[in-house]
């Protein structure tokens, strides 16, 4: 083992150990080629590596071919990863396996972004977005959290019953730049993936860009309904913000 080691710590032979995984059974020269080395400095590395039984040789006539050997690196491998590792390695496997599906299914669904500038500074804007006495003016409902990664929120009617009609989780909280959260209805199927939406806040002079994407919608219907309810929401969003007062008229009951 310590020769695999003493062997494996020099650059140019594994670069030589991965020339041979590439195209196993090459000559010197062959390899030599692939250097920029001499021919005997080639050869006391290629020693090094049959000494640790890395690499065996067969005679072909006037030819001697290197093949590389796998064994002692399987046994590196066993002795020093596999019994330590093994299970934490399969559990981020796993996780990064669900969250490929995961990413692949909302590539396949709808998803609504919308822009708007706001003469306002990020934080006011941040502060518009998580108050529940402030959505509740320009929303018509109280959205409620802690605003921490991994809490749940909820879309609650102001008319004191504290019914929600939307909840989710906070998937990420940046105060006062982006803030990403689950959306789905309190009744929803807990096995089916909830749409997410993602609120950036960037500052541009006096004035802040907020960028709202909705994804993982069901289907071009639900695309449509919530583009509509966005696009008045965030207009009384903007209003309460500039003047102080949300629009004389709910937008969301404006015919469209």
């Amino acid at each position: 083992m310590d020769k695999v080691f003493k062997a494996l710590a020099d650059q140019t032979r594994r670069y030589l150990l991965d020339r041979l995984h590439e195209h196993n059974g090459q000559t010197l020269g062959e390899l030599c080629r692939r250097l920029e080395m001499t021919r005997q400095s080639a050869t006391q590395h290629l020693a090094v590596l049959e000494a640790a039984n890395l690499v065996s040789t067969v005679r072909r006539g006037r030819e001697k071919l290197h093949y590389l050997n796998p064994v002692p690196l399987n046994e590196i491998q066993e002795r020093w990863i596999d019994k330590f590792e093994r299970p934490r390695l399969r559990a981020l496997s796993l996780v990064k396996q669900q969250a490929e599906k995961a990413e692949e299914a909302m590539a396949d669904k709808p998803t609504f972004v919308y822009v708007i500038y706001i003469e306002s500074t990020p934080e006011k804007v941040w502060h518009a977005l998580t108050d529940a006495d402030l959505t509740a003016e320009y929303w018509g409902h109280s959205n409620v959290s802690d605003w921490q990664v991994g809490s749940p929120w909820e879309h609650q009617r102001t008319d004191g019953s504290g019914t929600a009609d939307a909840v989710g989780t906070v998937v990420e909280s940046s105060p006062p730049t982006r803030l990403v959260t689950t959306w789905a209805a309190p009744d929803a199927d807990a096995t089916a993936e909830p749409s997410r939406v993602t609120f950036d806040i960037q500052p541009h002079g006096d004035i802040v860009r907020l960028t709202v994407t909705h994804e993982n919608l069901a289907d071009e219907a639900e695309r449509t309904a919530v583009a509509g309810g966005w696009a008045a929401v965030l207009s009384n969003l903007k209003s309460l913000i500039e003047t102080g007062s949300p629009l004389p008229q709910q937008p969301w009951l404006v015919p469209r």
